[in-house]
């Protein structure tokens, strides 16, 4: 009863009094504290909004639903919000890839990193398969399919929490409406692509010069979408001989 009492009247004397619409925008936000708007949290993008620091739309998780309640808050007209999903950028499954050897122990990317090649697939630059990013996500978006973290895209916020989870750095965010992907991170060349995956990016690119709206560039020998110049005609996903465009 002592500590109850003692409790009560510290926060009595200890309360701060926030400005209504403060205290309204932090109660319109998910409340899920992800990180996704850059800031440490909720709290702190409520503030920023509310000192005019960042703009309406920038809680992903919110989605366009929450960015025009933001705006009727503060009294200004929305931002433009463009929602982004995130994807893993390496379709070279269990089926599809080598190995260097077996491994039995924890089942975490980070674990995997360490080991001897970081990894143990022939492919350094594919998918661990230590499903970190899944146990990352608060919303259940993402799930393993032969041994490969897959987006379920429906499901996906864009609050970029398993962007910072891979070692690998293989995911990023894209467009949702944007449905063009290209499945492989790897760099290494050809000939190097074809001995340890099936379905690699081999530098071909046939995308590249077959893309009616050259949307289409190479980094080294790996083939990269320019979303704002991709109209999702699907011309390079016909043309590519691995089948690693989709």
């Amino acid at each position: 009863m002592f500590f109850g009492l003692l409790l009560s009247f510290a926060g009595t004397k200890l309360k701060t009094n926030l400005d209504p619409k403060l205290a309204e925008l932090i109660d319109s936000l998910p409340g899920v504290n992800c990180g996704g708007c850059g800031r440490p949290g909720c709290g702190a993008f409520a503030e920023d909004l509310f000192a005019e620091k960042v703009e309406t739309s920038g809680c992903p998780v919110g989605g366009e639903e929450l960015n025009q309640k933001l705006a009727g808050i503060m009294g200004v007209e929305a931002s433009a919000m463009v929602r982004k999903v995130a994807y893993v950028k390496c379709i070279g499954g269990e089926s599809r890839s080598t190995f260097l050897y077996n491994y039995e122990g924890v089942i975490n990317c980070r674990a995997l990193v360490r080991l001897a090649a970081e990894g143990n697939k022939e492919c350094t630059n594919g998918c661990l398969g230590g499903e970190s990013c899944v146990q990352s996500c608060m919303f259940d978006a993402i799930k393993m399919l032969d041994g490969i973290a897959v987006i379920i895209e429906d499901k996906c916020t864009g609050c970029n929490v398993c962007v910072s989870a891979c070692p690998k750095r293989l995911i990023e965010m894209v467009p949702y409406d944007k449905k063009i992907r290209v499945g492989c991170f790897a760099h290494e060349g050809a000939k190097a692509v074809r001995a340890t995956c099936s379905i690699g990016c081999i530098g071909c690119k046939l995308c590249q010069k077959n893309c009616p709206e050259t949307a289409i560039e190479m980094e080294g020998s790996l083939a990269k979408i320019v979303y704002d110049r991709c109209s999702s005609c699907g011309v390079c996903v016909q043309k590519c001989p691995r089948k690693c465009i989709l």
